[in-house]
């Protein structure tokens, strides 16, 4: 399965955000409370350090959590920020009932740390982060509330929902800046492999349209089975969108051909799956495609090509995309024969199921069935409309 977050540069961001996000946090931390409990002019009695030994226990916790937090999840690191903040938020909950639980002494004020962290959670364009920051921090106060039964606490908590909700603003207008740049993104990229399959359609008649039917057909089929995210799904579009893509290296003779290949011909033919995947191999954001380009002619039963893969061996969305470039290959007209009535595909493609096809796949694709017959009707209808629209310029032209 295509990962969240394969780009190298988003790790590199999430490590560096990381990396100041806990100095800022230390350097706050021992500044406040260096002042707060150590450099205070106004510390009553003349009592000087923390009120609660633990207040030294929660510091060295803290830095010993940050290498045994980078060992644990060493290839999960965007967690660390999760655990680190809601181990701190315990510790904090624990250091202050150690301080006012019980003891009667008066609840001073929130702590400018909860204030930092609120602040600048944002810089993680993460909601889920930002949540949890507030929930975690909102929730610290109510418990210490529920403990020590003091009402001072309510007013840092009306704190923290105050400055929650302008943090939350501000992580609002950065989510609508990075999903602008996304979709601008996305929209430049899907066009540059449609013009990629625009030359592939030039060399191969036969293939206008038929990439892009292979893909929204896969892509309704991925969509039933629930597994991947909306990020995984733009991907496996574009993967689908470029799945022939290596035949552009098979010679025209070959690819234009009217009656049936030879085996030798077909021999070539069966090449296109290692050459396209050569052939985008090296191209950011588009080698996740590579299952997909490789192994979309491999067959459940091990029969198929380039690797004779069987099984689950076989990438899940490969086996995805197999169903779906069977159902418009038997649904489009070749140069040796016409397309076959949807019904024909269909049961063709259940006779596959457990030799041809992965089995589960199969039952999905019998409750996506009718999406898949009314895209086609959608596709023969366009294809119609251009088809008369061209026959009445050419009749208009030589004056019919």
């Amino acid at each position: 399965m295509l990962k969240n977050i394969k780009d190298s540069t988003l790790i590199f961001e999430e490590k560096r955000t990381l990396k100041w996000f806990l100095v800022l946090f230390f350097t706050i931390s021992i500044l406040y409370d260096g002042f707060f409990y150590f450099f205070n002019p106004f510390v009553t009695n003349g009592e000087i350090g923390f009120k609660s030994s633990f207040g030294y226990i929660l510091y060295i916790i803290l830095l010993l959590l940050i290498p045994v937090l980078l060992v644990v999840y060493k290839n999960n690191q965007h967690r660390i920020k999760y655990a680190f903040v809601i181990s701190y938020m315990v510790l904090n909950l624990v250091n202050d009932l150690t301080i006012y639980g019980g003891s009667g002494i008066e609840y001073t004020s929130g702590n400018v740390v909860e204030l930092f962290l609120i602040v600048f959670s944002p810089i993680f364009v993460s909601e889920l982060f930002f949540l949890v920051i507030t929930g975690s921090v909102f929730l610290k106060y109510v418990t210490v509330a529920f403990f020590i039964h003091d009402m001072k606490v309510i007013f840092p908590a009306i704190l923290t929902l105050v400055i929650s909700s302008m943090a939350y603003l501000l992580l609002k207008r950065i989510l609508g800046y990075v999903s602008a740049i996304k979709l601008s993104y996305n929209k430049q990229l899907e066009a540059i492999v449609k013009g990629i399959i625009a030359t592939l359609e030039l060399k191969d008649p036969y293939t206008k349209g038929h990439s892009e039917r292979v893909a929204n057909y896969a892509l309704i089929l991925a969509k039933k089975m629930g597994n991947f995210t909306q990020e995984e799904l733009n991907a496996f579009y574009y993967a689908c969108l470029l799945h022939d893509i290596g035949k552009i290296n098979i010679p025209d003779q070959i690819l234009r051909k009217p009656g049936r290949l030879t085996k030798e011909e077909f021999d070539i033919v069966k090449t296109h799956p290692v050459v396209g995947t050569k052939a985008i191999e090296k191209v950011e954001n588009l080698n996740d495609s590579s299952g997909v380009i490789l192994s979309h002619h491999e067959r459940w039963d091990g029969k198929g090509y380039p690797e004779g893969l069987k099984g689950m061996d076989i990438p899940i969305l490969a086996r995805v995309t197999a169903i779906a470039d069977a159902f418009d290959a038997m649904t489009s007209t070749r140069s040796y024969r016409e397309a076959l009535p949807v019904g024909t595909a269909f049961n063709r493609i259940l006779e596959g199921k457990g030799t041809q096809f992965d089995p589960d796949l199969i039952d999905i694709f019998k409750e996506v069935f009718t999406e898949w017959v009314s895209l086609h009707k959608h596709y023969q209808t366009s294809s119609d409309l251009i088809l008369n629209s061209r026959i009445n310029t050419q009749e208009s032209e030589v004056g019919l």
